[in-house]
């Protein structure tokens, strides 16, 4: 069972602030370990601002052993959107973090969100009212275990 959070109205100072402030959803759920917001940040700083997916999206992820300890997924809208340095998505409003124990399941909670993604999730996010909304749409995308 994947355990899911939301978070709405966030602000955010910068993009290493919103990065924390979504995987901070995942330690509070008790999906992942305190260091896992960091590593979060560590990961774009490593390898750049490839998680930002589309226009206004980032996917706040680390590896599996960086703090994982359940699957869990969940979304942060920002007040206001933040530059992550992406030539074409910039700026984000819209954060999906996701956390998993291993490997396995994080490919298949990768491909459960790109899927969700293609069927139009951020646009249902987006129009969203309340965090409550937030987080029914993002429970209706991921399939029960």
């Amino acid at each position: 069972m994947t355990v899911v959070g939301a978070r709405e109205g966030v602000v955010a100072a910068d993009w290493r602030a919103a990065v924390r402030r979504s995987a901070a959803v995942l330690v509070e759920l008790g999906a992942a370990g305190e260091g896992y917001p960091d590593a979060c940040v560590a990961v774009v700083e490593q390898n750049g601002p490839y998680i930002v997916l589309t226009k206004g999206l980032a996917l706040v992820h680390a590896r599996p052993e960086e703090g994982g300890m359940d699957v869990g997924v969940a979304v942060t809208r920002l007040a206001a959107p933040v530059e992550f340095g992406h030539p074409d998505n910039d700026p984000v409003d819209l954060l999906l973090a996701f956390c998993t124990s291993g490997p396995d399941a994080h490919i298949g909670t990768l491909g459960t969100l790109a899927r969700a993604l293609s069927a139009g999730l951020a646009d249902r996010l987006r129009a969203a009212p309340d965090g409550d909304a937030l987080s029914v749409a993002l429970k209706e995308a991921l399939p029960d275990d």
